[in-house]
């Protein structure tokens, strides 16, 4: 009897606990779906811990609007495939805001604005796009870099090869088997920072465009004013800032 009563105070205690917030959770989660490797946005650092740009204003905004995040890290095409078939509830993975993509996804206001770059090995003769006339160069399927290096290569005479991740395109070039890549600068400034055996030939960056979080049209509307309100509440108090300058600095 003694041992039943005793079970049964436990049982009690639980339940009073969980009444009063001590058992789990009632925070919205929310899963968001992002490229597996596109530093220093989003990318797996010596610890083995999933960082960068993208995910850290992610968390930063998470913790100021009180919601949960279990991040996907998936590919930037397979990324904005979870989207659209609801496996995720938004996507974050430097993805330029375009009318094009405006047709199937809800953006959010600009949370980083990125030029766009060419890049070569180190070493090569290639200084300007005038170089590239007759000679093949690697872009990441579905970027900015690429848009851009398909819409200047009838005027420079080059052909583009299309790749599904920033590293595998990096060590292309550095193989010689493309002559340059087109990527946006801040990406390709950490790489070259990081030991990228690459160089950035002098006046080889345009004008790039404004990267955007996105989640499936129509759908999802809270997450993505609480996004907004988050943003904003960040670049007032100084996270935003922070965050950027400690991977760009």
């Amino acid at each position: 009897m003694k041992k039943f009563l005793s079970l049964l105070l436990a049982g009690v205690m639980t339940l009073s606990l969980a009444a009063c917030g001590g058992g789990s959770s009632d925070a919205q989660k929310y899963i968001i779906a992002t490229d597996t490797a596109f530093p220093p946005f989003e990318f797996t650092d010596a610890s083995g811990d999933f960082v960068g740009i993208d995910v850290d204003i992610v968390n930063a905004i998470a913790e100021d609007q009180g919601f949960e995040v279990e991040f996907q890290p998936l590919g930037f095409d397979a990324a904005l495939l979870a989207v659209q078939s609801g496996q995720a509830d938004g996507v974050i993975a430097g993805m330029s805001i375009t009318e094009k993509r405006k047709e199937t996804f809800d953006f959010s206001d600009s949370y980083y604005t990125a030029d766009v770059t060419m890049a070569v090995a180190k070493g090569s003769d290639i200084k300007s796009y005038e170089d590239l006339n007759g000679k093949t160069v690697a872009v990441k399927t579905g970027t900015n870099g690429a848009d851009y290096a398909k819409s200047i290569a009838d005027q420079y005479g080059f052909s583009v090869v299309e790749f599904k991740d920033s590293p595998t395109m990096y060590q292309d070039v550095i193989a010689g088997n493309t002559v340059a890549c087109f990527e946006d600068y801040p990406v390709m400034a950490y790489n070259v920072q990081q030991g990228a055996e690459m160089e950035i030939p002098e006046g080889m960056t345009a004008a790039g465009s404004d990267y955007g979080f996105a989640v499936k049209k129509g759908e999802n509307a809270e997450l993505l004013a609480a996004f907004q309100a988050g943003l904003a509440n960040i670049k007032d108090n100084g996270k935003y800032q922070e965050i950027v300058d400690s991977y760009t600095k």
